[in-house]
């Protein structure tokens, strides 16, 4: 290393003394002035790219050249398994310049908690929900603790901006900037998007010091020309039982990464892999934190393994050094994709790879789609979910309990002209109107109805913004092996349990009981295999995954290796939906009384289009709308787009955090806004109608989306 980094020279020395490092990668050297100026950043670098240091490095330097003290640095992330990991490395860099590192999540225990209060660290690593909790804590001297924080750094900022979780995150800054006085550099560290200007002005948010005054710098790691081009090989296997094969005797002595799109079929092909002598380790939500910590440590120790995951392993988790990526079906956007095919070609000699593995022909066409928009360069544009007024009455409550009361008049002070709060006065005018905020003086406390709602454990259903689906405890013994749900059991009263085993941690366990007062499940081992099944939603495809599968059906090949076997399938698929695509407009057919219109054009979009008809039954998918009583396709040049949102059934309410804190119709509608696609709902519109030369075969609908 020359010594000219811009870094501390004490971690330059460190970086190649300590870490062994000839230099810093592309992006940590170019993300040094940019961090170190104090100006707002957007680091984009594929996955193990070394964002983390990135961002790290140069706050460590300036905080040893300008004196700070106290917790000067948050570092976010979504997931409490990727803090888990980054500690001990941010740790070790904090130890070289006499720093401290410290980590307070819900599964730190109280002693750690109380020598963080009594003695802050300098960088202290959290998620959000975290955050809110020390901030509506009487234990928690806000002042004391926040007020010398000078920067947040957002780990996964894309998992973030998607979601609800990041206008949590928003409102939550905004009111630590108020603490502080003065704004807090924000650095968002992300794999690539397709809009990381827009997603890095949305981190700066509004918030009580504005956006418009401060700089915005992404910088991005461009991979070099000479890289070797990515190993993609797509297969079709038909079964997960035959994946199991496969994998089982491909790449024998290599260390293999499998991703899976649900929960059940990475219990299934762990136990398919185990029953063929494969070590096998599984990862997913539903696991406990304690079997996915061994499963990931193993696995980082060992050769010749295969750890099985979902998504929950597509984020930045270090596992060690990969041979392998192999997906199971196909990642549902090409983001997930890039994420996962960055795991592996971390060494020298080595480029990235991914072995596709379609156990169905749905989901072999979107793997084909996928495949074709990843060659075109496609990556999707990350759009924070519109019209976030759960969170906005969240945020006030929230703040009622931090500060015991709040000016009726003076609130907005506290988010500034952050987004989040467009919604404020409606909302704010219902929270008082149904006792969830009282006035007492010109002062906002919480009232009755907030108790009522959400004041269970010391309102903490009130400090976390994402449903979780109520699963039982599994134990075998003393050992907790992890969640499942209710609708995997015998139902509450039955006396009878299912003989059928049930899938965990890719193991056969027999219920022994069910405890339905305390939601535990006890279990024992079982020879033979079981299932399980979660909850989960309806899939819905974009505008442009839909596209590209349309595109495929009409002849176009994604330039990827494709297996014999996949030749054969992409043939046989093409024949059997011959009749669903045409190069001159939409697909219409007659089935009895119902039209059947091929838009290829998402679930969103041909639910948004339904709802714009005079006549709006019928049913969408992602490829299908379904249209009954009187609907006509010919009515599409009548509809006015502007404002246009799908029709939610009522029901679906409860599946908004916090609805309860808002009226049924405006959490109606926030729903609606948040599925529509008035875009790809448009260019349907706006195409012409023809009908099928050939006779069509509709695939089965039953399946997910």
């Amino acid at each position: 290393m020359t010594g000219n980094t811009g870094l501390d020279e004490a971690i330059e020395y460190h970086i190649v003394n300590s870490l062994g490092w000839p230099s810093l990668r592309p992006l940590q050297a170019a993300s040094v002035e940019p961090v170190r100026s104090g100006d707002d950043c957007v680091l984009i670098a594929p996955t193990a790219g070394g964002k983390t240091e990135a961002a790290v490095f140069p706050l460590l330097s300036t905080m040893v050249q300008e004196q700070w003290q106290g917790l000067s640095v948050l570092y976010v992330t979504p997931l409490r398994a990727l803090l888990n990991n980054l500690h001990p490395r941010i740790t070790k860099y904090a130890d070289w310049l006499g720093r401290r590192a410290g980590l307070w999540h819900g599964d730190v225990g109280d002693p750690a908690r109380k020598r963080i209060l009594s003695e802050p660290p300098n960088i202290l690593l959290t998620t959000p929900e975290s955050l809110e909790a020390m901030l509506v804590s009487q234990r928690v001297d806000h002042n004391r603790v926040f007020s010398g924080i000078q920067a947040i750094v957002v780990d996964e900022l894309h998992a973030f901006a998607a979601s609800d979780r990041g206008w949590h995150l928003l409102g939550v800054l905004a009111r630590l900037e108020r603490i502080t006085g003065r704004p807090i550099q924000r650095i968002g560290l992300s794999a690539t998007v397709g809009n990381p200007h827009e997603i890095g002005r949305w981190l700066q948010g509004g918030g009580v010091h504005g956006t418009g005054k401060r700089e915005l710098r992404v910088v991005s790691e461009e991979s070099a020309a000479s890289a070797p081009v990515p190993e993609v090989l797509l297969d079709f296997v038909g079964s997960v039982t035959n994946a199991a094969k496969v994998i089982a005797s491909l790449h024998r002595g290599e260390k293999r990464l499998v991703f899976c799109e649900s929960r059940r079929v990475s219990e299934q092909l762990a136990f398919e892999l185990r029953a063929l002598d494969v070590e096998t380790f599984v990862s997913h939500s539903s696991l406990s934190a304690e079997e996915r910590r061994r499963s990931e440590q193993a696995f980082a120790e060992t050769h010749n393994t295969v750890i099985v995951a979902t998504s929950t392993l597509e984020l930045g988790i270090d596992i060690g050094d990969l041979d392998r990526v192999i997906q199971i079906d196909a990642p549902r956007t090409v983001a997930s994709f890039l994420q996962r095919l960055g795991r592996t070609g971390r060494r020298p000699g080595t480029r990235r790879n991914t072995l596709f593995l379609s156990t169905n022909s749905d989901s072999f066409l979107e793997a084909v789609g996928l495949l074709l928009l990843w060659k075109r360069g496609f990556v999707e544009p990350i759009t924070p979910p519109p019209h976030p007024r759960h969170l906005t009455a969240q945020q006030l409550l929230a703040l009622a309990l931090q500060e015991g009361a709040f000016g009726a008049t003076t609130w907005r002070e506290w988010w500034g002209t952050l987004g989040l709060m467009d919604d404020g006065d409606e909302v704010l005018t219902y929270l008082r109107e149904e006792g969830f905020l009282i006035e007492d003086s010109g002062l906002l406390v919480i009232g009755p109805a907030a108790e009522k709602a959400f004041g269970r454990r010391h309102f903490m259903d009130l400090l976390s913004s994402f449903n979780a689906e109520k699963e039982l405890r599994v134990t075998s013994g003393n050992k907790e092996l992890g969640f499942i749900s209710p609708l995997a059991l015998p139902r509450a009263g039955s006396e009878k349990l299912d003989p059928k085993p049930i899938l965990m941690n890719g193991r056969a366990w027999h219920i022994e009981h069910v405890n339905w007062e305390r939601f535990e499940v006890a279990v024992s081992p079982a020879a033979h295999k079981g299932d399980v099944r979660w909850h989960s939603d309806a899939i819905a495809l974009s505008f442009e995954m839909m596209r590209a599968q349309r595109d495929v059906l009409l002849g176009e090949t994604p330039d990827v290796p494709l297996s014999r076997r996949a030749t054969e399938r992409l043939k046989l698929v093409r024949e059997t939906r011959v009749g669903q695509v045409s190069r001159d407009g939409l697909v219409l057919e007659k089935s009895g009384e119902d039209i059947h219109l091929w838009t290829w054009a998402g679930l969103k979009a041909n639910e948004t289009l339904r709802a714009g008809l005079a006549a709006g039954e019928g049913r969408s998918y992602n490829d299908l709308m379904v249209l009954r009583n009187g609907a006509d396709p010919q009515q599409f040049a009548e509809i006015p787009f502007d404002n246009l949102v799908p029709r939610i059934p009522v029901e679906m309410v409860k599946n908004l955090k916090f609805s309860a804190a808002l009226p049924e119709a405006t959490a109606l509608m926030t729903l609606s806004e948040r599925f529509a696609d008035r875009a790809g709902a448009a260019a349907v519109a706006s195409e012409r109608t023809t009908r099928p030369m050939v006779p069509t075969a509709v695939p089965d609908h039953n399946r997910p989306g």
